[in-house]
């Protein structure tokens, strides 16, 4: 389908599912914005049952948040352009704490105008120390994007996504990495992707448990198949786009506040195993060269 074609918007449903587990961590704001959330979510979740399968999601998703921010440390970036955050607001987090900080967060409008709301009822912008805006943005429109990241001062930008690149086919990969490329080429600064994930054995897939909404959600968006055939291929995938791999996060699950409850519902053979979760993720920060 071509890109000017395709209905972005249908991806954003997907936030709200997410936000909702979020609510269950102790990421920023993620339980009082959650609370605001009513209605059906995409997923039909069963938030009532959880269970290992549960708490499992959780737990990846609590991880892929702490792995951008740890790799944001090692950046040391003080212009920071996050791409299709969703409910997250790790910006307005950092703003409140860092008044060198410049982030722009930005989504789809409708994303946008949710959490601009969100933001007055809890009245959560009153202690900004640094500059945060939400700005509405399809980080798939090349001359959109050049115009926010002209909203930054002079110096290098970091850029961060997480939750983006599994709805991108490998041609609207290479696209958005030709916009990313030129504003590093230009700027200077990193590029932090949670999106490194890998294609799932197919035996795998079978197995693990999805609901109705969930499944069709995923076929609707060719998910399994827009995901990298291999970390191999992902780190040959961005190579030839011309970004090099500096850093890969390194999950500390100890850390995570969701562990206990993870704990609780393990089978007890395995509730004093050393192994880590299968990796199904990766967090790569990328330097244009």
């Amino acid at each position: 389908m071509p890109q000017e074609e395709k209905n972005y918007s249908t991806i954003s449903p997907s936030a709200k599912s997410l936000l909702l587990m979020k609510g269950y961590t102790s990421i920023p704001y993620a339980k009082e914005t959650a609370a605001l959330m009513d209605g059906n979510e995409v997923f039909d979740l069963n938030f009532d049952d959880k269970d290992l399968w549960f708490w499992m999601r959780v737990m990846h998703f609590e991880s892929r948040y702490w792995s951008i921010d740890q790799l944001l440390l090692q950046a040391d970036s003080k212009n920071i352009l996050e791409l299709s955050s969703g409910y997250s607001l790790r910006g307005l987090d950092m703003s409140t704490k860092e008044d060198k900080i410049h982030y722009i967060d930005t989504d789809l409008p409708e994303v946008i105008t949710v959490k601009q709301g969100m933001i007055a009822q809890l009245r959560l912008d009153t202690n900004v120390k640094g500059t945060f805006e939400l700005v509405p943005l399809n980080a798939m429109e090349s001359s959109a994007f050049t115009e926010v990241v002209n909203r930054f001062p002079d110096g290098p930008v970091t850029i961060v996504n997480e939750g983006l690149l599994m709805y991108l086919n490998r041609e609207e990969k290479r696209q958005l990495c030709k916009t990313i490329h030129t504003v590093l080429s230009q700027r200077g600064g990193f590029w932090i992707t949670a999106d490194v994930y890998v294609k799932r054995p197919e035996g795998m897939q079978a197995s693990l448990p999805q609901s109705k909404g969930e499944t069709a959600f995923f076929e609707q968006h060719n998910i399994e198949d827009n995901k990298f055939d291999s970390y191999e291929d992902a780190q040959t995938f961005f190579e030839e786009q011309g970004f090099q791999l500096l850093h890969e996060a390194t999950p500390n699950y100890e850390a995570l506040s969701v562990l206990p409850h993870l704990l609780n519902t393990l089978p007890e053979h395995l509730r004093h195993s050393k192994e880590p979760p299968p990796k199904i993720q990766a967090t790569w920060m990328l330097k244009a060269v």
